[in-house]
């Protein structure tokens, strides 16, 4: 891997880095898939996909994101788990990636779609109780909280869906928003008023995570009147948008005032060779099929960068 001078590489294997994977692959292209943890991204921590065409029964994630990672495997890219990019410099024109982990990988085109990070609260309590209450994943630590009572913190579609889920084994779900109506499709707001295990919250914000060894309550703030309260609660799922993850190539980059990278429709960014693709760059819709077209498009842009240099 480290020896090898590689046509394209992807930097993370969720379903945009998975899609560019098939196309480049499909393409011949010398390809190697970098994530720093497991193949699927967002993919790994949702319960099911209901809306991603052809598939008209739900599909666990987990099982989707199998797919794709066999499919691309089958066009002969490299997969590896584990491995995070520090950094991405350029030699002439080759790009170095710089692993945390030592060693670099080096490329003549690089798909950058590293996906995002969920975004914190920043209150206190929030970063002492990590794995003791407070969670980024229901799906991940739902089982965890069985006849316990939760509080989910958003107000958008992962908020809803995930207190959704949270009711299969929590006795009751408070769903927390700081304004007075939540922004999630219509479908699943149906949902949750049908689910009598939630709770809504609404014009609340967290003021801080409270306990002794685990989460035991919640300070809560009215938007409206400053009046404050607790809520008592055994965990907090936090689900108030993420941060997309582009620091490695900030400088090679133009990003708007949120840190999403900017680029044209062939998902090609300011430097040449080095494209994105997936929730990494500023885009009106964040969804797996949205993902999945911009890997189609980076990988297709890739294959005729390489093209013209030859």
């Amino acid at each position: 891997m480290f020896d090898t001078l590689w046509d394209v590489v992807i930097v993370g294997a969720g379903p945009a880095g998975l899609a560019s994977a098939i196309y480049t692959g499909r393409s011949n292209l010398k390809t190697l898939v970098l994530d720093a943890m497991f193949p699927g991204g967002q993919l790994l921590v949702t319960e099911m996909i209901e809306n991603y065409p052809g598939f008209p029964e739900p599909m666990a994630g987990f099982e989707l994101s199998d797919r794709m990672k066999k499919q691309a495997e089958n066009f002969g890219a490299v997969i590896k788990s584990g491995y995070s990019v520090n950094k991405v410099d350029i030699d002439g024109d080759i790009f170095i990636l710089k692993l945390e982990s030592g060693g670099e990988v080096k490329a003549r085109t690089v798909i950058w779609a590293a996906g995002s990070t969920p975004r914190k609260l920043g209150v206190p309590g929030e970063a002492e109780f990590l794995g003791r209450g407070v969670s980024y994943c229901a799906v991940c630590d739902g089982a965890l909280f069985k006849g316990r009572d939760v509080a989910v913190v958003g107000g958008g579609d992962s908020a809803l869906e995930e207190a959704l889920f949270l009711t299969k084994f929590a006795n009751k779900v408070y769903l927390i928003h700081r304004r007075d109506k939540f922004r999630a499709v219509p479908i699943v707001q149906e949902r949750v008023k049908a689910n009598e295990k939630i709770k809504p919250v609404l014009n609340k914000v967290v003021e801080s995570i409270n306990g002794d060894q685990f989460v035991e309550s919640l300070t809560l703030k009215d938007t409206v009147t400053g009046e404050k309260s607790e809520q008592k609660v055994d965990g907090i799922f936090i689900f108030i948008g993420s941060e997309p993850n582009t620091a490695p190539i900030a400088h090679l980059v133009e990003l708007d005032d949120r840190g999403y990278i900017l680029t044209d429709d062939e998902m090609k960014t300011a430097t040449p060779g080095l494209f994105a693709a997936g929730d990494t760059r500023k885009k009106p819709l964040k969804q797996v099929i949205t993902a999945a077209a911009d890997g189609a498009v980076a990988a297709m842009s890739a294959s005729r960068y390489l093209e013209e240099r030859k």
